[in-house]
């Protein structure tokens, strides 16, 4: 080979040098290789905020509050709305704006947040509220909540925490659990007990939840 066939040669070796970074980009991108997470603060205050406050204290009582929710349960309910399987037309445009990488900071984040109760001011069905609550309905099979979602209604696990959550919104899950709208339940079990639930019922309940505050 003459002097100028290597001249090429180095040149040609730089340019490919040259180009690796930018094609392990390239490379990475089309093959899935892991993009960052964005900024879990930059998401609560633009994504989160408007309906769960930037705290996950949500003062919209259809919409839940999120602090202090196990971080296992919200990593579950986000990917249920990201891949349909729990439907939402207003969680749908919710999560279109996030990465997958963004579950797991966002789950760890608001775990961590410190939920603050409501007041409960209807004696009549916090009293009803409070033996189904721990004792169920024994006549129409429906269980106690307190085994699944323990004392006070702090949860554990995929279970979640309930206790201090909005009436409105768990009023409005249970019907949602029992019409079947809501189907992302572990072994149906929420839709199978909203069902023997009576309306009564399920208002007890929800009022009994708000005032209780999950150690």
């Amino acid at each position: 080979m003459n002097r100028p066939d290597k001249d090429r040669s180095r040149k040609a070796g730089k340019g490919f040098r040259a180009l690796g970074p930018a094609l392990a980009v390239a490379l990475g991108a089309a093959f899935g290789n892991p993009v960052a997470a964005q900024d879990v603060q930059t998401v609560t205050a633009t994504v989160c905020a408007a309906c769960h406050a930037e705290d996950g204290n949500s003062v919209i009582p259809m919409f839940p509050k999120i602090a202090g929710l196990q971080e296992a349960y919200i990593v579950k309910q986000l990917r249920d709305f990201m891949s349909g399987r729990r439907k939402s037309d207003v969680m749908a445009p919710v999560v279109a704006q996030l990465k997958p990488e963004d579950v797991a900071p966002l789950a760890a984040f608001y775990s961590k947040q410190k939920l603050k109760p409501g007041e409960a001011d209807n004696k009549k069905a916090i009293g009803l509220g409070k033996l189904i609550f721990h004792d169920g309905n024994e006549e129409t099979g429906v269980p106690a909540c307190v085994g699944c979602h323990q004392p006070q209604g702090a949860g554990h696990g995929v279970y979640p925490r309930i206790g201090g959550q909005h009436t409105a919104y768990v009023t409005q899950q249970l019907k949602n659990f029992a019409a079947s709208e809501r189907s992302n339940d572990v072994s149906r079990f929420m839709r199978v007990t909203s069902k023997r639930m009576s309306e009564e019922e399920i208002h007890a309940v929800a009022e009994y939840l708000v005032g209780l505050e999950a150690k």
